[in-house]
């Protein structure tokens, strides 16, 4: 699917990213990057005598490529305004190296801008997902869209 506008998209709306494999290299510099080198993640040593058994990625991590499937689906190519925040984001799983995640989204609701009529506001329900179909993590995230010019 190309870009699609405010006006194009329906409260129940659902879409599937393709998927990504984490890799080390991300957990390395998302590391470098955040300043985040909690053993948890850099250290195969610290990490094996863990709940986890092994390294994870760093949350924030998970967030920030769920982001970005997300806009692999091509929906927001020109039609994103702005990111306006997340509520209710919980880390359900860990994800580890190796993981192919995707994102699946849905639209939840939609609120028309009264003072500005060329814009809308959409909340999307994001789930993140490991090839098991594990929910790594989910939450809302709210993105301000475009109006179709010709609808306004």
């Amino acid at each position: 699917m190309g870009a699609a506008y405010f006006d194009d998209l329906h409260v129940g709306d659902e879409f599937v990213s393709p998927t990504r494999t984490i890799t080390e290299t991300d957990i390395v510099v998302f590391s470098t990057m955040s300043g985040d080198m909690n053993p948890l993640h850099t250290s195969e040593a610290f990490a094996k005598e863990t709940i986890f058994g092994q390294r994870i990625a760093q949350g924030l991590l998970g967030i920030s490529i769920c982001h970005g499937l997300m806009t692999r689906v091509g929906i927001f190519d020109g039609s994103a305004l702005a990111f306006l925040g997340i509520k209710n984001w919980d880390f359900k799983a860990p994800i580890f190296i190796g993981d192919d995640i995707h994102a699946k989204f849905t639209i939840s609701m939609k609120i028309e801008s009264k003072t500005k009529k060329d814009r809308g506001i959409i909340h999307f329900f994001v789930q993140l997902l490991n090839e098991n179909g594990t929910i790594t993590q989910e939450g809302t995230k709210i993105i301000m869209m475009k109006r179709n010019k010709e609808t306004i």
